[in-house]
């Protein structure tokens, strides 16, 4: 409801705890779209089962000109981001998903090969600041 929020740009995310995480960081300025959980055959959710029909609504009127996935990055995230994109993709609509890897402070021997497996191949150009 606050006019000073980004209107263009929405994060997609599971539930209002997200809202909170991402909230908590104070780097987004945009909108917020609240799935209400994510795909999971195994637990018999399916996409009918979220709001995903509205976001597509929403992406659909020309207005929101980013989409930011925000979803845990398990195989329910992983698939619900994917869906999403089949979705959104011939809207014309810029499509993006949070940067994933290692968490500052950890060391890379206990991290999982999954994790610095993207690490690697999802590497950013080093500038000389962080």
């Amino acid at each position: 409801a606050n006019p000073q929020r980004d209107a263009t740009t929405v994060c997609v995310v599971e539930n209002i705890r997200d809202v909170m995480a991402v909230e908590a960081t104070q780097q987004f300025r945009g909108l917020y779209h609240v799935l209400g959980g994510v795909i999971s055959p195994m637990d018999g959710v399916g996409p009918s089962d979220l709001e995903i029909d509205s976001l597509i609504q929403r992406a659909a009127n020309g207005d929101v000109q980013e989409v930011i996935l925000a979803l845990s990055s398990t195989m329910e995230g992983d698939t619900t981001n994917f869906y999403i994109y089949r979705k959104l993709e011939k809207l014309g609509v810029k499509l993006s998903i949070i940067a994933r890897g290692i968490s500052i402070g950890d060391e890379l021997e206990y991290t999982d090969e999954i994790t610095l497996g993207r690490s690697i191949v999802n590497r950013t150009l080093f500038t000389g600041s962080v």
